[in-house]
């Protein structure tokens, strides 16, 4: 069953939502990111990437850019920017982009239950990446950006969470994207509590976007727990935020790839060892968007094609019959010779919000003298939800870069401490 808890959230005030509500902190590049505090100083990336507070050039995991972002933290809250609900709620956030959207529910979920698989991953994280967070989580002393879980659909959570955003919204705003953003309290004892047992009935929940975020909010409260030798699992460090979205409601993008050379081949070597292992279909200029499992577009020195994988090639295997597994293993690595693609600076990753425009332009800038030129681009069938539950379901992982959710939850607009407010 799903621990799924109510928690005090630490919000903006309904005048500073919009303002606060920012994209997460690895969306944007250093640049990026100093360019966006400075066009809005009230931008919660101003504290998940504190580093735009001091000079260029500053290192990025220097202690003292953890230390700005617990400070200013603490600042918003004396300023009134940010304040602490005084009750264990849990509230309902819907996003909407392009007319379509889809309700999660904030709250916190056990570290025990990734511990023990009750939230299953479907990828591997980087050490690396996960210090950053680490840090960031252990100084603040709160978790700031929510976790993206899913769940298959309830209908009696579907009925609470309807009933819920029948009453007057927190927060309703359009962001400068186009999304929408709505938040809801569901605060009332009876429906926090109905909330409750329904996520206690559910076998499993499942990570579909902030693997990095989860993870380093587990090892956080492991040290919290060495820290604490006589803690009882009910302090707040034992719970990481979260959204969580059914199953039936979510919009997965492909994850495209880009490849800066042929390995060695021409054109029309390459070519032809794409046909031997593909059935191919030239589309000429016009973009060969998939329209199913197991087609691949690809665009190729000014021309598209779609590569169709042929019914002997094809796999049941959760993770081998993935479209992206088979661009891997059918061309990717015997002919490019990519065989680590996280490692391998040859290949990029392209997420698919930004379309089929994105790959061409990369290709035919490649053919100028830039930098990072493309010699070949593959547009993706997104990977279905039910693939990734089916992944981790059978304990395995996805390829790098399998899916790209959007929309994006936005960081600042919950925020989960982790000590009580009487104890920090």
């Amino acid at each position: 069953m799903a621990e799924v808890r109510p928690f005090r959230c630490i919000r903006p005030n309904q005048e500073a939502a919009s303002a606060v509500a920012a994209l997460p902190y690895d969306v944007y590049d250093r640049n990026e990111a100093r360019a966006e505090v400075e066009k809005n100083p009230l931008s919660f990336l101003g504290i998940d990437r504190a580093e735009t507070q001091f000079e260029p050039g500053t290192d990025p995991y220097a202690p003292k850019v953890y230390e700005k972002a617990r400070e200013m933290l603490d600042d918003w809250q004396k300023q009134g920017i940010l304040a602490e609900d005084t009750d264990e709620s849990y509230y309902i956030y819907e996003l909407t982009m392009d007319g379509r959207s889809q309700t999660g529910i904030v709250a916190c979920t056990a570290v025990d239950d990734y511990l023990s698989g009750v939230v299953a991953r479907h990828e591997n994280t980087v050490e690396a990446k996960e210090q950053d967070r680490i840090h960031h989580v252990d100084v603040t002393d709160a978790q700031t950006g929510p976790i993206f879980l899913a769940y298959r659909s309830v209908e009696k959570l579907n009925r609470l969470v309807d009933a819920v955003k029948e009453t007057a919204p927190l927060y309703d705003f359009v962001a400068e994207d186009g999304i929408g953003h709505r938040v809801w309290k569901a605060g009332s004892e009876d429906v926090v509590t109905q909330i409750y047992q329904a996520f206690q009935a559910i076998g499993r929940v499942y990570i579909a976007d902030g693997h990095h975020r989860a993870a380093s909010a587990v090892k956080v409260a492991l040290k919290r727990r060495g820290e604490h030798p006589g803690y009882t699992g009910e302090e707040p460090f034992n719970y990481f935020l979260s959204v969580l979205f059914p199953d039936d409601q979510l919009m997965i993008l492909p994850y495209n790839r880009v490849v800066s050379d042929l390995n060695g081949y021409s054109v029309e070597e390459f070519l032809q060892l794409v046909k031997e292992r593909f059935a191919v279909v030239c589309c000429g200029h016009e973009v060969c968007v998939p329209q199913e499992r197991r087609h691949i577009g690809m665009y190729l020195k000014g021309t598209w094609y779609e590569l169709r994988v042929k019914p002997q090639a094809e796999s049941a295997d959760p993770v081998q019959g993935l479209d992206v597994s088979m661009l891997q293993d059918l061309l990717l690595e015997p002919v490019l010779g990519i065989r680590n693609p996280r490692a391998d600076a040859r290949i990029r990753f392209v997420g698919g919000i930004r379309g089929a425009a994105e790959l061409k332009r990369l290709a035919d800038a490649g053919t100028t003298a830039e930098p990072q030129r493309v010699a070949v681009a593959f547009l993706m069938y997104p990977t279905s939800i039910g693939e990734l539950f089916a992944v981790a379901d059978a304990g395995r992982l996805m390829p790098p870069k399998s899916t790209w959710f959007e929309p994006k939850l936005r960081s600042g607009l919950f925020i989960h401490r982790l000590t009580d407010s009487a104890d920090s």
